[in-house]
């Protein structure tokens, strides 16, 4: 055994394969501690700034005029309603979709055609999105409103849900579709009791990676929903909304606005901070 050790020790092709592991290795742990470090600036910096304007009237005052106390409670109430709305709305689109491109069309033309608009969407600007939106809703009704700013992230949201429920549809092994068809299931249960079970965790989290993409959109509210200093539950009105009010109040003179803001990005920085740690833990696939 330590005659084998050595002569693999000796091999030059040996020797160069483990320098070149551990350069890929050290490189590796070079680009995460990169990231980490400007990942850990940034959070020390939200709650160094944000957390002093944390408290009750964060969630139970209205966003103030200058010079005032106040909070975002509407503010909140409006990004929760929209965003809400917006992935019930994408959630059955973009797994529906998904399933057809994996279990269904597969290689077909009209497959293929939705996997490049998909991809299209995926990296499409989001304030182009708001400007279609605003085009198509906005402009004809003549308001801006809070069903338009759920129009809005949900056509953000629904190509993330696609591709993530087809990448994990992928992932089932053909052997248990041709075992579920083999006892005589039909093609709807074999996608809903075996193939789309055994990857709900996957698709689970692509919903919530959906969430957190639009949870901070600022543009296409700007077009569709625009904002509403009062407390107010009519989505078929101008809604006020985290995103909005964070860029106003950020970019104002007012230092307790200021505040505000940085309370604000605080807050969707830990909302996200949770669904992600939701997804790793409560929804996480069980192997036994």
């Amino acid at each position: 055994m330590k005659t084998s050790n050595n002569a693999r020790a000796s091999n030059p092709i040996y020797r160069r394969r483990v320098w070149v592991n551990r350069f890929n290795m050290l490189m590796s742990l070079a680009t995460m501690s990169f990231g980490m470090v400007f990942l850990i600036w940034i959070l020390v910096t939200l709650f160094g700034k944000g957390f002093a304007a944390f408290g009750p009237a964060l969630f139970t005052q209205m966003t103030p005029p200058p010079g005032s106390d106040g909070g975002l409670a509407n503010a909140i109430l409006g990004s929760v309603m929209m965003v809400g709305a917006s992935v019930l709305i994408a959630t059955p689109i973009g797994i529906m979709a998904g399933i057809y491109l994996a279990e269904v069309g597969r290689e077909s033309l009209i497959a293929n055609i939705a996997r490049f608009v998909n991809d299209i969407l995926l990296s499409a600007p989001s304030i182009v999105i708001g400007l279609f939106v605003y085009t198509a809703i906005v402009f004809q009704f003549k308001q801006y409103s809070g069903w338009a700013g759920a129009a809005a992230l949900a056509i953000i949201a629904v190509p993330v849900i696609v591709r993530t429920t087809e990448n994990m549809l992928l992932l089932v092994p053909n052997s248990l579709r041709e075992a579920a068809f083999a006892v005589g299931a039909p093609l709807w249960q074999v996608v809903l009791k075996v193939t789309l079970k055994a990857v709900r965790g996957g698709v689970i989290t692509g919903v919530l990676l959906a969430l957190a993409r639009v949870a901070g959109e600022t543009a296409p509210l700007l077009f569709t929903a625009l904002n509403n200093q009062f407390w107010s539950t009519d989505m078929s009105a101008p809604m006020a909304n985290l995103p909005v009010v964070i860029f106003q109040f950020a970019m104002s003179p007012y230092e307790d606005w200021q505040r505000l803001a940085w309370a604000g990005a605080l807050l969707i920085t830990l909302t996200v901070l949770l669904l992600n740690i939701l997804a790793r833990t409560v929804f996480r696939q069980k192997t036994q």
